[in-house]
């Protein structure tokens, strides 16, 4: 049997390699670069006639501007969405920027035709909290690694 060689980290991974007869190769963690995960919150309000348009946008079936957001290292990315006792919808955004220069990937993103097209579509359905014009950004007050 041949056997493949692999530079890893993870044991799961190293664990499922050895079951498949693969020669390992393995970098301790202080060789490895650590990629720090910024983590992102953000809330805007949406016009309670407008949830379903949104939710077709944002659909399995419509590829959206995912690419971009991989592109410009926004990972794990959700959007959820929550009545409040008063009657209003919001929706309530998380993920997570793994690059380097989150504002300059933020500015290239923001310059891309394709999502400047994508946010006059979104946009229209939305209700930006008081004294914001978009997304406002929430602080984190806990995160349990």
């Amino acid at each position: 049997m041949a056997h493949s060689k692999f530079f890893i980290r993870s044991t799961k991974v190293a664990l499922a390699a050895l079951i498949l007869g693969a020669t390992l190769l393995v970098i301790p963690d202080s060789l490895c670069a650590q990629q720090k995960v910024q983590r992102i919150g953000m809330v805007i309000g949406i016009k309670p006639d407008r949830i379903s348009a949104y939710k077709a946008l944002h659909a399995e079936s419509n590829p959206g501007v995912r690419d971009l957001l991989n592109k410009y290292h926004m990972h794990n990315f959700s959007i959820f969405i929550h009545q409040l006792d008063n009657g209003q919808f919001y929706l309530f955004g998380y993920y997570e920027y793994t690059g380097h220069d989150y504002v300059a990937d933020m500015q290239k993103l923001a310059d891309e035709p394709r999502n400047k097209e994508w946010l006059s579509k979104t946009s229209i359905l939305q209700i930006p909290l008081p004294g914001e014009t978009s997304w406002a950004n929430m602080e984190e007050v806990y995160h349990n690694p």
